[in-house]
């Protein structure tokens, strides 16, 4: 009986009880994942006063835009901390992908004579850094961008581990026969990398885009360390000086008289979920925009006899 049922069942088909295990599995990996967003953004729309009386919860008694209200309120500095952060991710991310890419793809080449140094170069600065002073010494004295936008750019438009997932992703996609073909046609090297190697490779593009966006977006420590401007800072920056800012007069108010007062004009609870909300808000919207390429990338890249 058992192998009529095995004969009865297609390759590489599952069972009925695997296939609800197999689901309701990454159905509650996806509720741990997308619960505490949704738990934000309820808080963030949740009367302050019963915050301070009721606590969290997923079903408010009173909804209230208030948090939203002083963030409006607010003015340039919320809105002018959310312009660096949107300059700073699309100008970071583009300018990391040209250089990545164009670092990989002689990589990739076997009639590259000089691949073997320079993947060497990438490996090192992933097993040596030089330290946070030496660092610190050439974005400021060597070259000197401290306090510009672009202290929050240049420092992460290289990553080598970007380069090994391109450099393997144009050994895997990008068949010789393909850029052959291009040289045969009158194709420079420029042209072949633009017009016929990285339309090939929008997959590629789209994960390693994906991770620059994230990083550029999440960061807040090249501000911490480089940033005084306050006209410079990013969103993230702006939460975290934010958040330390009350940290330090909660926990002063009994040295300090004035710490309520004080307090009284920082952001509520509720407004903190706020920004919190509006600055994962583009990030999440950037999903859909990467995932098309995904589905589209996968089938191009194939070499077809």
């Amino acid at each position: 009986m058992d192998l009529n049922l095995n004969k009865d069942r297609k390759i590489g088909e599952i069972s009925g009880f695997s296939n609800f295990f197999i689901n309701l599995i990454f159905l509650i990996i996806s509720l741990v994942c997308i619960l505490p967003i949704v738990f934000v953004i309820i808080i963030s729309f949740t009367n302050e006063q019963e915050l301070l009386v009721s606590g969290y919860t997923f079903f408010p008694k009173e909804i209230s835009f208030d948090a939203y209200s002083y963030i409006v309120a607010a003015g340039d500095v919320i809105w002018r901390a959310y312009g660096v952060s949107i300059f700073v991710t699309i100008v970071g991310t583009i300018l990391s992908l040209l250089i990545i890419c164009m670092y990989a793809y002689p990589l990739s080449r076997s009639s590259f004579r000089y691949k073997t140094q320079f993947a060497f170069l990438a490996y090192f600065t992933m097993i040596f850094g030089g330290g946070l002073v030496p660092w610190y010494i050439v974005y400021t004295t060597v070259i000197p961008i401290k306090n510009s936008i672009w202290i929050m750019i240049v420092p992460y438009l290289m990553n080598a581990w970007y380069v090994i997932i391109m450099r393997t992703f144009y050994k895997t996609t990008v068949h010789e026969s393909i850029i052959e073909s291009a040289k045969i046609d009158g194709a420079g090297e420029f042209r072949t990398f633009f017009v016929v190697v990285l339309p090939l490779c929008r997959a590629g593009l789209a994960t390693i885009g994906l991770f620059c966006t994230l990083n550029y977006w999440n960061d807040w420590y090249l501000p911490l360390v480089f940033v005084n401007n306050a006209k410079l800072y990013n969103i993230q920056y702006f939460m975290y000086q934010t958040l330390q800012t009350i940290q330090f007069l909660a926990t002063s108010s009994t040295s300090f008289s004035n710490a309520g007062l004080a307090m009284q004009s920082l952001p509520s609870e509720g407004a903190r979920m706020a920004i919190a909300v509006l600055s994962i808000g583009p990030i999440i919207l950037a999903y859909p925009f990467f995932q098309r390429y995904f589905v589209k990338g996968l089938t191009v890249g194939a070499v077809k006899g």
